[in-house]
């Protein structure tokens, strides 16, 4: 679900997307095709032959046939679910939560960007997907062929014992045990609770840029659109993802990775109020509180920006809202003074942490825990980034709108956008200062050149991410940070998608 959003919100969006008719159902299978390997997990009746379509034909066929499909009456949903499952099962998130495993990864970014995409280009995104998934099961193969086997069902807890039992395996970093746990989790427990648990370990560690807390959460927002039924395979990955890390196990050692979470954790243990959920801060106060996180941001270590965003939590009562869009324009400014790979992800492991607080039912203060875990990192992005190259000075609020008689509609911006950054994020400001529909408008076409030009799991994954959020912030915020997020936004200029042409002539 969206943030924000409750369950009949999410559905009533759902059904935006221009799923074909069920008019028909998918081509008989013979028996001998249908047949799987006893070593790989084996899913729904329904999805097998659909999933092993795409794991089977080449990839100079393969959109062209998922076409033919399409045009047979093969809905949206199918697609996506056979796409992500297909994904599941043949790619691990190891040695690394991220490179390869993007075809993973991005598969929920490309839904978001279709469901507010324009009609004509919506299969765009699932049909990029299906090709990134062919070459990273290429990879894959060339780096071992891993695919995953069935459950260990000797392994697989009771209901009764189901959650305790992944706490415990997460808690010493067992894969064997974790995996049979993930198993009962989906067989017997309520998605609510199951999210609860992943989201709290997604958010323990600082491995992998952010891309556990980025995983979980895209998973279980594909898991309401595509059912349920799918869990299981899906939280056994999730689980093997988590579970990343290198040489030692954390559970005996003091590592830097681990260390945030363990102070969030004992401080948590000993607090007794709850976060001043209902709170309204004054348009003064608010802006006072985003300042001192930026500046907190540009100088302080993960254990300043800790102790600040908590003593605002709980001895001023700030509300959470406030924290979260000044979190958000902080990793918005680590963009613009240095655009990259790192610091994109500032943004959309910070846009997986929100989602994730506001699913949360708050099992084990789960909120508390995902909002100091989300400021404690940021300081930690930053440092990484400096080992790529020097930061920038630019600062997200001195950014300064261009002057009147330069502003000028979001098509000229997203042309000037590969020349000159700043200069694009200054005239984007002006606009969205300056016309009613700004954001809407300004959205609309960094999406349709996303469409047009994206050639990397992160056009998605960034685009999906930064456009979500700017729609939950307060006006006088929101704009500053779309602007900023221009730093990693397509532009007019950049090269064209090769799979849009073929995507196209496909579906005629």
């Amino acid at each position: 679900m969206a943030e924000g959003m409750d369950r009949r919100d999410f559905l009533a969006s759902s059904a935006m997307v221009p799923a074909l008719p069920f008019l028909g159902q998918l081509p008989a299978v013979a028996a001998q095709e249908a047949r799987l390997q006893p070593q790989l997990v084996r899913f729904e009746e329904s999805i097998e032959p659909l999933v092993r379509l795409i794991e089977e034909t080449p990839a100079d066929r393969l959109l062209e046939e998922v076409a033919g499909r399409i045009k047979k009456g093969m809905s949206y949903r199918q697609l996506l679910a056979a796409l992500f499952l297909a994904g599941v099962r043949n790619i691990p998130p190891r040695p690394n939560v991220g490179f390869k495993f993007h075809a993973v990864l991005v598969i929920h970014s490309a839904h978001q960007a279709a469901l507010a995409g324009p009609d004509r280009d919506r299969w765009l995104p699932l049909f990029w997907c299906l090709d990134y998934f062919k070459r990273a099961q290429g990879q894959a193969i060339r780096e071992g062929g891993w695919r995953m086997k069935p459950v260990a069902e000797g392994r697989v807890p009771t209901a009764e014992q189901a959650q305790a039992a992944f706490r415990e395996a997460m808690t010493r970093w067992d894969e064997e045990a974790a995996d049979g746990a993930a198993a009962a989790l989906a067989r017997h427990v309520p998605v609510h609770e199951a999210f609860e648990l992943f989201a709290h370990f997604a958010a323990r560690d600082f491995r992998d840029i952010g891309h556990k807390i980025i995983y979980v959460a895209n998973a279980f927002r594909t898991l309401e659109v595509i059912g349920h039924q799918h869990a299981e395979p899906i939280y056994r990955s999730l689980a093997f993802a988590l579970l990343r890390h290198e040489g030692k196990n954390p559970a005996q050692h003091d590592l830097p990775a681990d260390r945030p979470g363990r102070r969030t954790q004992e401080a948590l243990q000993k607090q007794k109020a709850s976060l001043a959920e209902g709170a309204k801060a004054s348009p003064a106060e608010g802006a006072a509180v985003r300042q001192e996180v930026l500046e907190a941001l540009r100088r302080g270590s993960d254990a300043d920006l800790f102790a600040l965003v908590w003593d605002a939590l709980f001895q001023r009562r700030v509300a959470p809202a406030v924290l979260w869009e000044a979190l958000h324009l902080g990793a918005a400014e680590l963009l613009m003074r240095q655009p990259g790979i790192v610091s994109l992800h500032t943004l959309t492991s910070l846009n997986a942490f929100h989602y994730a607080f506001r699913t949360s039912h708050d099992r084990w203060n789960n909120r508390a825990w995902l909002l100091l875990q989300a400021a404690s990192f940021l300081p930690l992005f930053r440092e990484s980034m400096k080992n790529r190259g020097p930061l920038g000075e630019a600062r997200i609020d001195t950014l300064a709108p261009a002057e009147a008689s330069s502003a000028t509609a979001p098509e000229a911006i997203f042309a000037a956008l590969s020349r000159d950054k700043l200069r694009a994020a200054q005239q984007a400001l002006a606009f969205l200062q300056n016309n009613p529909t700004g954001i809407r408008d300004l959205s609309d076409e960094a999406r349709r050149w996303i469409f047009l030009k994206g050639n990397d799991a992160h056009d998605y994954k960034f685009s999906s991410a930064v456009l979500e959020d700017t729609e939950l912030m307060s006006p006088g915020v929101r704009e500053r940070f779309l602007a900023a997020s221009l730093f990693w936004l397509k532009g007019a200029d950049a090269a064209d998608s090769p799979v849009v042409r073929r995507t196209r002539a496909a579906l005629g």
